[in-house]
């Protein structure tokens, strides 16, 4: 994602942040409520990997982080965790770590069930995918709470880019986008905009504007996702500044 000079629109607090997934969790607390429970899933849904790929870092062998990982989120949307759920608790990322944490704590002595997830596979891993994208990290020499991090924040960015091209092939734009979503990363060069618009039959500056606004609803639906995982709206820039910080050097 492109991090220049454009200025990102304010989130839409009405219509972008009242229904949003892990407010909707906190508001719940421990209430029996579907709507909570269905919003918790979803989030586990998207951010299992970057969890994954903390145990994996910790030095557990890809069948026990796969056990681990699968061990937790059934326990987790059991709702064994969430009577310490609260406001304070902020953002879905720190209390997920957390959550882990002391789950890992707990199992630590404790030999996994024969069966793999303890027959509570409440959510599906790709666990082939899993590894594959493990062993791309395998190069970095980032920590476990680094790790996590930085695949967190990439995560995020891949819910929204795939957002901005659903809705693009929604539109019937879907070959324009696949050609115009490189000008969204850094260090692309406006130089090239002449070519691809000689590819696509458009001039130029027709290129520009197309790409000027991708990059504006790349930057509203990030902000968006980031929305899903804070409690409140205030926490939204901070959360963007954290996101572009982990996926630094």
């Amino acid at each position: 994602m492109s991090s220049g000079q454009e200025s990102t629109p304010p989130l839409d607090k009405a219509e972008s942040f009242t229904a949003t997934h892990w407010s909707v969790v906190l508001t719940a607390g421990q209430a029996s409520s579907p709507q909570a429970a269905e919003a918790l899933a979803k989030l586990c849904r998207t951010y299992w990997y970057p969890l994954y790929a903390y145990v994996r870092r910790q030095g557990h062998a890809p069948h026990d982080a796969q056990d681990l990982t699968q061990e937790f989120f059934a326990r987790l949307l059991a709702r064994n965790y969430l009577g310490t759920v609260g406001p304070e608790k902020g953002k879905f990322r720190s209390f997920l770590l957390a959550a882990l944490n002391h789950f890992m704590a707990d199992e630590r002595d404790r030999a996994m069930a024969a069966k793999r997830g303890g027959g509570k596979a409440l959510l599906s891993l790709d666990e082939e995918d899993a590894e594959t994208r493990y062993q791309a990290d395998m190069a970095s020499a980032l920590s476990p709470d680094k790790i996590f991090e930085k695949r967190w924040a990439t995560t995020l960015l891949e819910q929204a880019f795939a957002k901005l091209r659903a809705e693009s092939v929604a539109a019937e734009k879907g070959e324009r986008f696949d050609r115009l979503s490189v000008f969204l990363q850094d260090g692309t060069d406006p130089g090239d905009y002449a070519d691809v618009g000689k590819e696509l039959g458009m001039a130029a500056n027709s290129v520009a504007a197309a790409v000027h606004r991708l990059r504006r609803r790349y930057r509203e639906l990030v902000r968006a996702e980031i929305a899903n995982t804070v409690a409140s709206p205030e926490e939204i820039q901070e959360e963007m500044g954290h996101l572009f910080a982990a996926l630094g050097p």
